[in-house]
């Protein structure tokens, strides 16, 4: 049974900082895509990174704009998003995400193969 479930959330003041944590289980981890969404009430999910299996290939949203950091350790099945100069448009639900539909795959193919979820972990940045 696959399971992603996210850590690290919390309270930051603008400017400030914050690293999230994801441990997967149930799935070879180093096989697969792995990905930071977020949601705000009121608007739809929204990409915020993802890096491929081998670690080689990432992506970020367009509002990231050189703030955040994804990272993964395929030795301990954890993968990780850097926070930086946060401002409060980024208070969301931010979730973890693993895209199982394709191996070994480095190549990036969007946002929408992703199909296993944690359950989430709250940011809110305050100004």
């Amino acid at each position: 049974q696959v399971q992603v479930k996210e850590s690290g959330g919390g309270s930051a003041q603008a400017g400030g900082s914050l690293r999230l944590s994801c441990a997967a289980s149930g799935v070879i981890y180093r096989r697969y895509y792995m990905g930071w969404f977020r949601q705000t009430p009121g608007k739809d999910l929204e990409g915020v990174a993802g890096i491929s299996p081998d670690g080689g290939t990432t992506v970020y949203g367009d509002f990231v704009k050189g703030r955040f950091t994804i990272s993964r350790t395929n030795a301990n099945n954890t993968l990780y998003l850097q926070m930086n100069s946060l401002n409060p448009d980024d208070t969301a639900m931010y979730f973890c995400a693993l895209d199982s539909t394709r191996e070994y795959e480095n190549t990036w193919s969007g946002w929408e193969s992703f199909d296993y979820w944690g359950r989430g972990t709250r940011v809110t940045v305050s100004s």
